[in-house]
């Protein structure tokens, strides 16, 4: 066969591939439009470069019975959210002013999500990384009967190993000490690092493993959850992973900013229940625990009103997103928004826009230095666009701003892993708590102009004067952003 026959051959074979993975993208999985077109073009206009990178980035997971819980299970879990949406038109409820004026954001999430509300919580803010993990040993050491952990990033450097050192005298006490971490996430982590802790009864496995640890077809969907439950009784909830940077001890990020949470109260059993599923997904074990789901009988002694809510690309409704736009719309006074990457959709550009013409505060702070070139001109094309319409935009300068946190009207807030970038809200398993408690939300909210005085204020003149180069940059960023 000649040359230009086999070029020809090659040809129409790539278009016959393209032409089916397109199908594929419009009539079968239903994407989102602006993903959609984003897929079509760079199955167009690289046709066997997309081919490899639909292939690992662009597969969306089935979403039918992702954790495949039973039918008890799933009963169990309606029928909780049944009777916690009758009671929401109770005397309890109505004589909590905050749990009334926010009832519609509370059943939206129940209904969406299956987030039960729990009201006797206690919540304890950590910002610096060193005050979160010696709190965190600290609960270690202490524990009893178990430990849940679950993180996106566990690194094999002084704060891994000493983590894993912890983990392993427990076990070796007889406490149950469990290990979830993603595999991605943890690229330079594999099971023999954990080999004295698995030998002393430990359980360590891996979520959405690769192939030959070289492969993952799921590189693009990931579990970024930052989780740890200790007895039932406490956990902690928020951004910081495992790892050196963490302590801010990395020299090319430096001050490492971060919030995450403590909790004690009966919201301790709806994240162990979140940890169960992700568990259960990752060993293929049948699990029925529902003392991970239920309410307790008894009070606890904390009076912070929480509703823990998750999302995935196991589902098809954004949960997350949509909790972050409820809270904005109903905001009167003010939105404080702290995030890394800031690459949201349209639908959220609409809410903060519609909120900046009714006269509300919005403040959004992300970092001035950030962790990879794309996600710096993203965020300042996003960010500038609400310039116009009063927005008032925060460059983080004292080392890497990793929060991930919401404060509205100073009375409800949400910390949790969730950025405000279509990864977290589409493809990123994700979970955050959503507080109703005045003394929280101001907390945070302090804190939010603490961090203001190490930031830079981005104007809207000096954001007209960038240069034609840095115009470019930001309108690639934007194009590449709904896959990315």
């Amino acid at each position: 066969m000649e040359m230009q026959n086999v070029i020809a051959l090659l040809v129409a074979l790539i278009t016959i591939l393209n032409i089916l993975f397109a199908i594929v993208v419009i009539f079968v999985e239903r994407r989102d439009v602006s993903s959609t077109w984003a897929w079509l073009m760079v199955l167009f206009f690289l046709p066997i470069v997309g081919f490899f990178v639909y292939i690992f980035l662009g597969r969306q997971l089935k979403q039918r019975n992702f954790y495949q819980l039973a039918e008890e299970e799933r009963n169990f879990l309606n029928d909780a959210v049944n009777i916690q949406l009758e009671q929401l038109t109770s005397s309890d409820f109505n004589e909590k002013p905050l749990l009334k004026e926010h009832a519609d954001l509370i059943t939206m999430n129940m209904k969406s999500s299956n987030a039960l509300l729990t009201d006797d919580n206690e919540v304890t803010i950590f910002q610096h990384g060193r005050d979160k993990f010696e709190s965190l040993f600290e609960d270690i050491q202490n524990a009893k009967k178990e430990i849940n952990l679950e993180y996106y990033i566990i690194q094999r450097d002084s704060l891994g190993k000493r983590l894993r050192d912890e983990l392993t005298k427990k076990a070796k006490e007889g406490v149950r000490v469990r290990v979830l971490y993603d595999e991605v996430g943890s690229r330079r982590m594999d099971r023999s690092f954990f080999k004295e802790l698995i030998d002393s009864g430990g359980e360590v496995e891996v979520f959405f493993p690769s192939f030959l640890k070289l492969i993952n077809f799921r590189f693009n969907t990931r579990n970024h959850r930052k989780l740890c439950i200790i007895d039932g009784e406490m956990a902690y909830i928020g951004g910081f992973n495992i790892g050196n940077e963490y302590l801010g001890l990395n020299k090319k990020f430096g001050n490492w900013r971060d919030t995450h949470l403590k909790i004690t109260g009966d919201a301790v059993t709806h994240i162990q229940g979140r940890f169960v599923l992700d568990w259960k997904q990752a060993t293929k074990q049948e699990i029925i625990d529902y003392e991970a789901y239920s309410i307790s009988e008894e009070r606890n002694n904390g009076s912070s009103a929480i509703q823990i809510i998750s999302s995935g690309p196991n589902s098809m409704t954004e949960h997350l997103k949509n909790m972050y736009l409820k809270l904005i719309m109903s905001a009167k006074r003010s939105v404080y928004i702290q995030t890394p990457y800031f690459v949201p959709d349209s639908s959220f550009m609409d809410v903060c826009k519609m909120a900046l013409l009714s006269g509300v505060d919005v403040r959004i702070m992300i970092p001035n230095k950030p962790d990879h070139p794309f996600v710096r001109w993203a965020n300042l094309a996003y960010a500038g666009e609400l310039l116009p319409y009063g927005a008032k935009i925060l460059l983080y300068d004292n080392g890497f701003l990793h929060a991930k946190s919401i404060v509205v009207d100073q009375e409800v807030a949400s910390v949790g892993t969730t950025n405000i970038d279509l990864r977290s809200f589409r493809l990123n398993f994700e979970v955050n708590a959503l507080i109703y408690d005045e003394k929280i939300a101001r907390n945070l909210y302090d804190l939010f102009l603490e961090d203001s005085q190490d930031s830079v204020e981005l104007t809207l003149e000096q954001y007209k004067e960038r240069s034609g180069t840095v115009r470019f940059k930001e309108s690639i960023s934007r194009l590449l952003s709904p896959i990315l």
